[in-house]
């Protein structure tokens, strides 16, 4: 009875119910702006980071949950499907590198209608993708109009049913016609949300271009928005030259200094216009706006499945109904962040990383919100993209305020300055150094072979240092696994490039004659390649025996666009060797005994990472002075010594004697350096050229890291938090060591078992180089440790020093204060940590002190007169930032691993006041571009009268100028070519090339340019591009939008730009500061 009781009442409710008007609710999402309102622009978006807990490819398939529930392949479809059920749906998407990603799966002719929805935002979706035939089984042939086109319309609007990303892919992207797209907004469109503080100039550009690219090319799609909302920290580079030289009208991010956020709500300056550029002042500003907190949405508006927001609730016939409860909170929510925003436009970002995985859960909801708040009335919400709110707070003609400099460094609470990973994770940060310089040299070799679609190429490499530039990849703040995925595919990319290097170089060298090259028969070893560790000695093509006949030939490619030389330094087993030059003269050299640390390292580290042990050991460092014409190499034959000639000398060796003020003086040019013998350290350094004399010490400490014990905030992957400072102090008074010769003289010196340190000074140059091996760095005791070098003078700094932009443009920094608020200083010492990818200096009234890295690193001047830089970090606590890791890298063999050990170089130099932006911008860039070494084996003496031993791509009277670098040289296509100059100085920065400067493209590429291949190049046609390549200049100008201003913080500066490239000199003028993109055409001729 109880049982049929139930039966007839659920009849009962169940009739209820089905008996009672069905009544469906159409939301009207219809997108407007309201005047005299508050318009509430939904911003829908993902923020799909390309490695961190897990790598790409985890990311984007889904695997290893263990570790981040994240699939990307989910979010594409679910977001696909979503917007195809609403026309005013919008949705955006930045990093392209998932697009590459999709072509991988699915095929490079398959990324078909998701370009009409995903990261697009575009109205008038189905008539668009029915017109341009992307259902053909649904529509056939149908005309626009007629029954049958109708019918697929209403089926394929009125449904809600799952299109599956497999099956959008299917369809034809070249098919498609974007003509009848109304709205095509991208934001960024890099290859990735790339770092602002760890990476070069060069990097970014490189990384946007290849996203900039590929969005061009497959969807004829231009960017007009950045969105940098998750990087650490925001850089002047990025605003100026990333923002606003790519041709962006906006960008946006949601990270700044606590302090700095707290100040603009209350001064509604949370958008501002950003003037990254003291040289270019207003010609490179970019409108800016920060989010209020962060990319998420306001609190209790987030809707992913299983989030606990409060949904709304709008079915009467349901409990918990609660629609004006949730209008109601939506409106005080847009009222409490319009309080804080100039217009009555403000936005809302929705979404956060890696949501979206159900899409509909959002959208759903986002359509009730709008639907009712706009029937409340009190404010205006709207489906919206980052360009249309650009564009409406365009329109309402408000002044903003200006910023200038960057927002570095950046804290999200007292005590937590996310300033560590500046220096995290050191060598993967040389590693991407060195490859981005590899990369830049590799593509003029490709050019000058002349590019093969079938061959080797350099695009693998170009993919992994793209994606390496991420904000968790190059930054060091990614999982260790995800570390060694980024190295194994710049390995990869770097494994292809070289096949195309050396057979580029092979190419060159062979040909002898006009013929060209046909198939080279020449072997060369690369030094990255075949000797991946030279760093520590080991360099098998350079270790071969010439006692019996053989020679060692050594190609040096100079990858500068002006004549360069410097000194070159490989192992080699014999002892008594002669070189020659590319004319077949005998050149000064010098062997160098390699000391027992050396041998110890190479030994552990070839097992470590090759998975073998060395079968010889060399004897000595080779050191010559070797020179290459610019864009080109020059040939030197290493030989056993059979004569009597300019053999090599061997290096003198003193060992000090502590003697009681004794010192120890080393340099054989105008530079000396002047070392305490009892005490074993640098005091003076001293150029008899420029008459300075200067006292000065260097040393090393410790910062021990915090444990976080007590507030959760340890010192960690992304945050530096020093607990106390720690001398670093020789142990057991180890003496100097120095050697001595006609190339160099070196002092070995060993500060403790786990630092040793080289300082060499170079014949003919007039600054230090410091050779540093720190590790593994011991934590027995249980406490992380940050190893720093300082740098001390008796400089009266007054608070003051210099550090780069990206490697770009030097901002002034003042210890303990910011430009835009009163800091309150709580971590003196991480609170005053920048990113340094060039160099720091500081300056008084006598002398200027600059310092060179050849890497990321984190540093300041903590007293005045001092500098220091931060060398490598090992800590035991993750710093709660969500990496649930703590940076403890380490090195195995076999089952024995030890902490990671990092060797790396700086440069040192202390010149006249306003004297030191010479060496610091030319020998930046020799830093940045080494020598790329080859190697080959020859049997007797007759590699001159078959090979070339020397070749310059540029005229051979000609170089560029001396304030002018050649940041890129690519073939692109069959006939044409990427070519961009950069002006190295800032307005004022230097008396005689701060100055505009021009480039002749007649002697650029002159005629005889590929003569080795068999033929000829001369210039076509000349366009001048956007920074990224994607559009004209001429037609980015134009669009661009002028903010209005406030008063500017200081006088504008006199902006000087080169102008209009005449179609018959074909000379390119470049104002200070500035980069400018070139399109070269070229005519190719056969020789005959």
């Amino acid at each position: 009875m109880a049982s049929m009781a139930i039966q007839v009442c659920f009849l009962l409710l169940f009739a209820f119910f089905f008996s009672a008007e069905s009544k469906y609710i159409a939301y009207n999402t219809s997108p407007r702006i309201v005047p005299g309102k508050l318009n509430v622009h939904l911003v829908p978006h993902t923020h799909d980071d390309v490695g961190w807990l897990k790598t790409i490819d985890q990311y984007y398939v889904g695997s290893n949950n263990f570790d981040q529930g994240a699939c990307v392949q989910d979010i594409l479809d679910s977001v696909v499907s979503a917007l195809l059920a609403d026309k005013n749906r919008k949705f955006i998407y930045v990093e392209q590198a998932r697009m590459f990603l999709s072509f991988i799966y699915f095929g490079d002719t398959q990324l078909g209608v998701i370009s009409s929805v995903l990261e697009l935002g575009i109205d008038d979706r189905w008539s668009c993708l029915i017109h341009t035939g992307v259902f053909p089984a649904l529509v056939g042939r149908s005309e626009r109009g007629s029954q049958e086109y109708s019918q697929a319309a209403s089926q394929l609007g009125s449904t809600r049913a799952h299109l599956s990303v497999n099956y959008l892919f299917s369809v034809t992207m070249r098919n498609l016609d974007f003509s009848c797209l109304p709205v095509l907004i991208v934001r960024n469109g890099g290859m990735c949300m790339h770092d602002e503080a760890t990476a070069h100039y060069i990097d970014m550009i490189d990384q946007t271009t290849l996203g900039h690219q590929f969005l061009k090319q497959e969807f004829n799609i231009t960017p007009r928005i950045g969105w940098q909302i998750d990087p650490f920290g925001h850089s002047a580079v990025q605003a100026y030259l990333l923002g606003a030289e790519v041709g962006f009208d906006s960008l946006f991010f949601g990270r700044i200094d606590y302090q700095d956020r707290d100040k603009r709500k209350n001064e509604k300056s949370l958008e501002v216009v950003w003037r990254g550029s003291k040289t270019l002042g207003s010609s490179a500003q970019i409108f800016t706006g920060v989010f209020p907190e962060s990319y998420s949405p306001p609190s209790n508006f987030s809707f992913e499945i299983n989030d606990d927001s409060p949904i709304v609730q709008d079915n009467i016939n349901l409990f918990d109904y609660n629609v004006q409860e949730r209008v109601n909170d939506f409106v005080a929510a847009a009222l409490s962040q319009a309080n804080m925003t100039r217009t009555n436009h403000i936005m809302w970002t929705m979404g956060m990383d890696f949501k979206y995985q159900y899409a509909n859960s959002w959208f759903r909801q986002m359509d009730k919100l709008i639907h009712y708040v706009n029937k409340d009335g009190r404010v205006n919400a709207l489906y919206s993209t980052p360009s249309l709110y650009t564009d409406a707070k365009y329109a309402t003609n408000e002044s903003w305020p200006v910023k200038i400099d960057d927002f570095f460094p950046y804290a999200d609470d007292v005590n937590a300055y996310w300033t560590g990973y500046f220096t995290s994770r050191p060598a993967f940060k040389r590693y991407v150094r060195m490859m981005s310089g590899y990369y830049l040299a590799a593509r003029q070799l490709e050019f000058f072979k002349h590019k093969s679609n079938a061959g080797p190429s350099t695009g693998t490499l170009a993919d992994a240092l793209a994606i390496a530039q991420h904000h968790d990849a190059i930054s060091g703040t990614e999982r260790q696994h995800v570390a060694d995925d980024y190295a194994k595919r710049l390995s990869m990319g770097y494994v292809e490039a070289e096949e195309s290097v050396a057979s580029s170089l092979a190419c060159l060298a062979e040909s002898t004659s006009n013929t060209g090259c046909g198939n080279p028969v020449t072997r060369f070893q690369q030094a990255k390649y075949d000797c991946p560790l030279l760093n520590i000695s080991y360099c098998p093509p350079s270790e071969v025996d010439l006692s019996n006949g053989k020679n060692l030939v050594v190609v040096v490619y100079n990858s500068l666009g002006w004549k360069r030389e410097d000194v070159i330094r490989i192992p080699v087993i014999n002892e008594d060797v002669t070189i020659r030059d590319s004319s077949g003269k005998e050149i000064e050299s010098q062997l160098l005994p390699l000391v027992n640390a050396s041998v110890g390292m190479r030994n552990y580290h070839v097992k470590a990472y090759l998975g073998k042990s060395p079968n010889d050991t060399p004897k000595y460092w080779l050191a010559f002075s070797a020179s290459a014409p610019p864009l080109g190499f020059s040939t030197y034959i290493v030989s056993s010594a059979k004569r009597a000639g300019v053999n090599s000398t061997r290096s003198t060796v003193y060992t000090s004697q502590r003697k009681e003020n004794g010192t120890v003086e080393v340099g054989q040019g105008n530079l000396k350096l002047i070392y305490s013998e009892d005490e074993g350290k640098l005091t003076y350094y001293i150029n008899s050229r420029s008459l300075v004399k200067a006292f000065v010490e260097q040393s090393y400490i410790f910062y021990s890291g915090n444990d976080g014990f007590e507030d959760n905030k340890a010192s960690g992957a992304y945050v530096f938090r020093p607990n106390s400072t720690f001398p670093i102090k020789s142990e057991g008074q180890v003496p100097l060591t120095v050697l001595r010769g006609p190339v160099l003289d070196e002092v070995h010196q060993w500060v403790n078992p786990w630092i040793y340190q080289i300082t060499r000074v170079y014949k003919g140059k007039e600054h230090a180089e410091v050779e540093f091996t720190v590790g593994p760095i011991p934590v027995d005791d249980e406490v992380g440790k940050e190893i720093v070098t300082q740098i001390t003078t008796t400089m009266k700094t007054n608070k003051t020093f210099y550090t780069d932009s990206n490697g770009r443009d030097f901002i002034k920094r003042i210890r303990d204060n910011r430009t835009d608020w009163d800091l309150q200083v709580n971590q003196p010492v991480a609170g005053n940590y920048y990113p340094i990818n060039l160099g720091i200096y500081m300056e008084d009234s006598r002398t200027e002190l600059s310092v060179l890295v050849d890497r990321s690193v984190g540093g300041s001047s903590i007293a005045d007169g001092q500098i220091e830089l931060m060398l490598h970090r090992r800590l035991l606590y993750d710093d709660s930032k969500g990496l649930i890791e703590a940076l403890n890298e380490k090195v195995c063999v076999l089952d024995e691993c030890t902490g990671i050990t990092i060797q790396g170089k700086f440069y040192l130099r202390i010149d006249p006041p306003g004297e030191g932006a010479k060496w610091r911008r030319s020998v930046g860039q020799e830093i940045y571009s080494p020598f790329l070494l080859a190697f080959a084996e020859q049997d007797g003496d007759n590699w001159t009268s078959s090979h070339v031993p020397t070749f310059s791509g540029m005229d051979p009277s000609y170089s560029l100028p001396d304030n002018v670098a050649m940041i890129t040289l690519q073939e692109i296509e069959d006939g044409k070519v990427l070519l961009r100059l950069a002006h190295l100085y800032e307005a004022g920065e230097d008396k005689d090339l701060s100055v505009m400067a021009s480039v002749e493209l007649k002697k650029l590429f002159p005629g005889k340019k590929v003569e080795a291949m068999g033929a000829y190049m001369t210039i076509n046609k000349v366009t001048e591009m956007s920074l990224s390549a994607n559009q004209l200049r001429e037609e980015m100008e134009k669009k661009r939008l002028v903010w209005r201003v406030e008063v500017s913080p200081e006088e504008e500066p006199k902006v000087v730009k080169g102008g209009p490239v005449d179609s018959a000199k074909l000379v390119v003028e470049l104002g200070p500061m500035e980069i400018r993109t070139f399109i070269i055409n070229l005519d190719t001729y056969s020789s005959k």
